[in-house]
């Protein structure tokens, strides 16, 4: 169902306290990456998602981050989370695929079956570990992320990039596969395509002015 293309796909998202996470801002990162060669973009928030669209031709990867009393699911953690990040423009719904409880009890086969009847977009599953990957795809999920990989209580004391996980969801799920999370230069993103990625999501080492700017700081302050 997916007709994302293979490449890298850059994340444009900031902090919510931050001066760049601001509709236009958003846009304007999303552009100059795809002026210089990404196939897709991947953003956070509708308002976010619909000033991209007017700016971006290529495949946007839509979310919505969402912190919910109850559960430690925050991404699209909702169907109607879904809709709204649909209607705003996203050719894609990245959606948390962990096994834990979601708000509302909501149940993840549920929501991705309701995305593609009602919304008629692929999905793309955000997952921490080869069993979530697995029930995913048995879910209907059209793209497997690693995303999640080392953000989770049973991740916790692993950090990302997950190598042995993508690789694993390569060799043995029939899926469109991403690695994200943690790819930090040109060399990692090469390795992950490399392993059989069809393509690779890069984020902070792109567009995280904010976290970039502290680790200098805090370096050259030691």
């Amino acid at each position: 169902m997916t007709n994302l293309p293979k490449g890298l796909i850059v994340s444009c998202q900031a902090p919510v306290n931050s001066p760049l996470h601001d509709p236009y801002v958003i846009a304007a990162m999303a552009q100059a990456a795809v002026n210089n060669g990404a196939v897709a973009v991947r953003i956070d928030t509708p308002s976010h998602i619909q000033a991209v669209r007017q700016k971006v031709q290529v495949p946007i990867i839509g979310l919505w981050k969402q912190v919910i009393t109850g559960s430690n699911v925050y991404i699209t953690p909702q169907f109607h989370h879904a809709v709204a990040v649909s209607e705003a423009g996203a050719d894609i719904i990245a959606v948390d695929a962990t096994t834990r409880n979601r708000p509302g009890d909501e149940k993840l086969a549920d929501i991705i079956t309701l995305i593609h009847q009602k919304l008629n977009k692929p999905v793309m599953a955000d997952v921490d570990t080869y069993e979530a990957a697995q029930l995913a795809v048995n879910a209907g999920a059209d793209i497997v992320g690693t995303t999640l990989f080392g953000y989770t209580t049973e991740t916790q004391n692993c950090s990302p990039p997950g190598w042995k996980l993508l690789s694993q969801i390569i060799e043995n799920l029939d899926t469109f596969v991403i690695c994200e999370g943690g790819v930090s230069s040109p060399e990692m993103a090469k390795k992950a395509l490399d392993l059989g990625a069809n393509a690779v999501v890069v984020g902070g080492a792109i567009t995280g002015i904010d976290l970039l700017v502290k680790a200098y700081i805090m370096e050259v302050r030691s």
